[in-house]
């Protein structure tokens, strides 16, 4: 398991799926505990890459450009390297591995994966009914729970596959489960939101994959072949690292090279979600359940950062430098009008998706920034988010299984009954508005830190949904936890149960130790991203 830890991570949830599926229908109550299991042990995995990742390792890729193609994967700043060739005819390889820009997020997979499965799993309903505890899913769920480790297998896969038709197979397979998980076990209009969410995602996934067969056809060799894994010779490639380093790019001119980053900027902005590519995440998240929009916010979102991340910088950085103001005002835009947008909401849940698309933009402000503290800034912004929005979707579905609704005007004095919850809502809250100590502050104070020097306007105008923040999170606070009890049932409230506890625990460990010690990640991260900054620069 050692040799093949990205594998295992991969794939193990896809076992335990299908361990899932044949089990049969009288052993219905293992479901729930084979889930967690097929979530735990990619979560142990994870761990086991942390503490094995060299900090200091990453490509020379000014060194790499133009050179001979080479098997060392340390020449790439690659670990824990898996390599085959898979169909030889067409060159596809199974190629994985993870640097610098892609542990972080494997980490955060691995993390709110776990964290999500244990938010599914059916808490008994108490004898008395007036205590209001519904929780967990209740229907179908062998489907749900094979639906959400093949989910997870997905996920997974698009984080550390190299080879672009591995990674378009991942990105593809994450897509399916999840219009299911929402279609079926979500609210109300969950087949609108279900078909909206795969339509927007299904039109960035045909533009990548226009792009990705063009480059697979046009793009030559610097030295007359690629090398398969077997050290055999391939005129094409779908290879990752040699579309970055070791191409001639003479099927790019003026246009052509700026309209592929722009094919693959549109298929990721989709999934960020960029404005104006916005509007399918209120809805999903308004009508998935709790777990699914705690993967949806947590993970999926990152996809898309992580993709402009991987292929843009690295195989279009001249393009890449010539969107780059374009990027920073888009940043802004999401950044204040996602918050505008928050505040506005009615819906408790509403207001937290929205918020979502607000903190977004400062990750795509500090990618565009080519400074080390802004890129840095960005990267561990995508990771703290991915913890605190998290929490704050699972801290409206403990609500929600209460009061059976989330009208932000019909709460209000649940400090008094819920206090341990009201304690846990403080924390995730207060850090996704930025306070000091928590982990969303360090994020962002980077990103301006590093976005000033380069976007002094933009930065500007951005600090602005930082106010914007505090002012949607306070008003919500104080409607819903502070004053007299709006109505007499809330008092008989229950507080957290044991699946509420396990499932906000670990992630409000994570928010206050990288609050006072960011370290463990930004040391991840830094050289990597200090060598993708280097070799767009120079290409530019």
């Amino acid at each position: 398991m050692v040799d093949h830890v990205l594998s295992w991570m991969t794939f193990f949830p896809l076992l335990a799926a299908a361990a899932i599926l044949v089990l049969p229908g009288r052993l219905q109550s293992a479901f729930k505990w084979i889930a967690v299991l097929g979530a735990a042990v990619p979560f142990l995995l994870a761990f086991q890459v942390w503490l094995g990742f060299d900090t200091h390792l990453a490509a020379d890729g000014r060194a790499l450009r133009g050179a001979a193609p080479t098997l060392d994967a340390a020449a790439y700043g690659l670990q824990f390297v898996e390599r085959a060739v898979w169909i030889r005819a067409f060159n596809i390889e199974y190629f994985v591995g993870v640097d610098g820009v892609s542990v972080s997020m494997v980490l955060l997979t691995a993390l709110v994966s776990l964290v999500a499965v244990i938010a599914s799993v059916r808490v008994a309903r108490p004898v008395e009914p007036h205590h209001h505890s519904i929780a967990g899913i209740q229907v179908k769920e062998r489907a749900y729970y094979g639906l959400i480790l093949l989910l997870e297998t997905g996920m997974m896969g698009v984080f550390v596959a190299l080879d672009f038709f591995l990674f378009y197979v991942f990105w593809e397979v994450m897509l399916l489960p999840m219009y299911f998980l929402i279609g079926v076990w979500g609210g109300p209009r969950k087949e609108y939101a279900a078909i909206k969410f795969f339509l927007y995602t299904l039109l960035g996934s045909v533009l990548m994959l226009l792009a990705i067969v063009y480059m697979y056809i046009y793009a030559h060799p610097a030295h007359g072949s690629y090398l398969l894994a077997d050290g055999s010779a391939a005129p094409h490639t779908f290879n990752m690292m040699y579309l970055s380093y070791h191409t001639q790019f003479e099927w790019v001119s003026f246009i052509t090279g700026k309209l592929l980053w722009v094919l693959f900027f549109i298929g990721f902005a989709i999934k960020i979600p960029m404005f104006p590519f916005h509007t399918w995440l209120p809805d999903a998240h308004v009508e998935a359940p709790t777990a699914i929009s705690v993967i949806l916010a947590g993970v999926l979102l990152k996809m898309g950062t992580y993709g402009i991340l991987r292929v843009n910088y690295p195989v279009f950085p001249a393009e890449t430098l010539w969107a780059s103001t374009a990027m920073a005002v888009f940043g802004t835009i999401n950044i204040v009008y996602g918050a505008f947008c928050a505040m506005s909401q009615k819906d408790f849940k509403s207001l937290v998706a929205y918020s979502s698309i607000s903190h977004m933009g400062f990750v795509l402000l500090g990618m565009s920034s080519f400074t080390q503290e802004g890129m840095n800034g960005a990267v561990l912004q995508m990771f703290n988010h991915g913890t605190i929005t998290s929490m704050m979707f699972i801290l409206v579905g403990v609500i929600y299984d209460r009061a059976h609704h989330r009208d932000l005007a019909g709460f209000g004095g649940l400090a008094k009954a819920m206090p341990v919850y009201t304690g846990f809502a403080g924390l995730a809250f207060m850090a996704a508005l930025g306070l000091p100590g928590l982990s969303g502050f360090i994020s962002e104070a980077l990103v301006f830190l590093g976005a000033f020097q380069t976007h002094r306007v933009a930065t500007i105008i951005s600090a602005s949904g930082v106010i914007l923040a505090a002012s949607y999170v306070l008003w919500m606070v104080h409607r819903v936890f502070l004053g007299p009890l709006r109505k007499e049932e809330y008092g008989e409230f229950s507080d957290l149960n044991w699946r509420e506890w396990l499932s906000l625990v670990p992630l409000a460990i994570v928010v206050v130790v990288l609050g006072f010690y960011p370290m463990p990640v930004l040391d991840l991260m830094s050289a990597s991203l200090g060598a993708l900054r280097d070799f767009v620069l120079a290409a530019g």
